[in-house]
């Protein structure tokens, strides 16, 4: 099979897209309107860019009708955003906050989670979420303004807040953590089933781990 992009219905590419890049993480993102109503919002198009300075990035999809997300608008106004990463406890809850609401909802009183206060940040944190992100925003970059079309929101990490049973020696424990992936249609997956191949020249001196 062989699929040309442009000649192919946008919301057929989304599908391909969701279910070729497999498993992917969630960034639990949350955001502050310019009212101070809170937003919390899922997005399974994220992934870490930078150690140095440490840099993440999640983004954020146009609707089929060529809609902004309300995470989008506050992150771009404020600056500031937080990512709470998702377990296994938390997943349902998270799942909640996926529906269209508009912005003068707070999805932390939709999904019953707690908001903490931050240390660098307005936006408040996850209480339940065992690690949590405070990010500055460093660029956004917007691919397109069509139906689907996306931005990618680039955050620095000013401050990491990690449950400290789940942190020895700067690595996390992933079995106490339990985190969960995105998979297509309605399916997340666990992190239980796992294996390791040691790459060439892994024991090389101050060679970092991928």
């Amino acid at each position: 099979m062989v699929i040309d992009p442009k000649s192919t219905e946008p919301f057929n590419i989304y599908k391909l897209l969701i279910g070729s890049i497999l498993p992917r993480p969630i960034a639990f993102v949350s955001t502050m309107g310019a009212d101070g109503i809170y937003n919390l919002a899922p997005f399974s198009f994220f992934t870490a860019v930078s150690a140095n300075p440490p840099c993440i990035a999640f983004a954020p999809m146009l609707s089929l009708a060529a809609k902004r997300k309300d995470t989008l608008n506050n992150a771009e106004r404020l600056g500031e955003f937080v990512v709470n990463v998702v377990s296994e406890d938390i997943v349902r809850p998270m799942n909640e906050t996926s529906a269209e609401f508009p912005p003068e909802v707070d999805e932390f009183e939709v999904s019953g989670l707690t908001p903490v206060p931050s240390d660098l940040v307005a936006v408040p944190r996850v209480k339940e979420s065992h690690i949590a992100m405070e990010c500055k925003l460093r660029q956004i970059v917007e691919m397109s303004s069509l139906p689907l079309g996306g931005s990618l929101v680039i955050g620095e990490v000013v401050r990491f807040h990690i449950d400290d049973e789940y942190f020895d020696d700067y690595r996390i424990d992933v079995d106490k953590l339990r985190p969960v992936g995105r998979m297509a249609g309605f399916s997340y997956t666990r992190t239980t089933d796992r294996f390791d191949i040691v790459r060439p020249g892994a024991n090389a001196p101050g060679k970092p781990q991928r």
